[in-house]
């Protein structure tokens, strides 16, 4: 089991950054690929970004590509997300999960999942 707690979320104006951080316990954190996902009520989980297990690959939604970024301390157990230039567009539910399985995007490729922090973009 891996456990996954979320925290940074909050309410910032547009053109504005909060960065999420992601802390995992259980299993060895250094194992698992990760992967921030978001959604929005009556709207489909989408992935943001993935990073593997060593932190040298990783994958960006088309629409965040060059605002955010994917990080993670192997040491800290814990994956991060930067997010720059945010837009209304951004507000969601962020939650992260983790996968023992090949970098991917597909939500349901992933074991396990955090509960979500809001982030809040307003225009």
């Amino acid at each position: 089991q891996v456990q996954l707690v979320e925290s940074g979320g909050g309410l910032v104006q547009t053109g504005g950054s909060l960065r999420l951080s992601c802390a995992a316990s259980g299993r060895t954190f250094s194992r698992f690929n990760m992967g921030w996902f978001r959604q929005a009520p009556g709207k489909e989980r989408e992935i943001v970004a993935a990073i593997n297990w060593s932190g040298a690959n990783t994958y960006y939604a088309d629409s965040v590509k060059g605002r955010f970024t994917i990080s993670r301390d192997n040491a800290k157990n814990t994956v991060y997300l930067q997010m720059n230039s945010l837009r209304p567009e951004d507000t969601d539910v962020y939650d992260c999960a983790a996968t023992a399985n090949i970098l991917g995007s597909t939500p349901t490729s992933y074991d396990y999942r955090g509960q979500g922090t809001q982030v809040t973009v307003s225009s």
